[in-house]
């Protein structure tokens, strides 16, 4: 049981870390505008909005958590410091374009977070189609 609720913990603590950059102040200069990292960023928050709202399907959290990694040195690589990268995941008006941008896709993907069956039915869509979404997730 031990090694379950461990692994729960992992699982929450990277989903808050892809949470908290879901977001970009407007004084963190050109990080908002980088579209791989910002749609990367997006891909992780539906994948999370679909693990929690649909029973069967998990997160593939190490891969997540590599993903993260990655879009967080990518941003190191084209000169954003670790101060900026930071700004970037605190800004609430960003958070809430990120968020608009992820129900505007889930709605032109027939899916609604207040559907658990239609974010269940998006979730194995996005893992058949071996999309940035699927990869980050697992039907159990």
């Amino acid at each position: 049981m031990l090694v379950n609720q461990s692994f729960t913990r992992l699982i929450i603590a990277s989903f808050v870390a892809a949470s908290l950059l879901l977001s970009a102040p407007a004084f963190a200069a050109g990080l908002q505008d980088e579209t791989k990292i910002n749609n990367g960023l997006l891909a992780v928050g539906i994948a999370d909005e679909i693990r929690n709202r649909c029973d069967s399907i998990s997160a593939r959290t190490f891969t997540a958590l590599g993903f993260l990694n990655g879009l967080k040195r990518e941003a190191r690589a084209k000169g954003y410091s670790n101060d900026e990268i930071n700004a970037y995941t605190k800004s609430n008006a960003e958070k809430a374009k990120m968020r608009k941008r992820g129900q505007a896709y889930l709605a032109q993907n027939g899916a609604s977070t207040s559907d658990a069956a239609s974010m269940c039915r998006l979730g194995r869509a996005e893992i058949a189609k071996r999309s940035q979404i699927g990869v980050l997730l697992r039907a159990r």
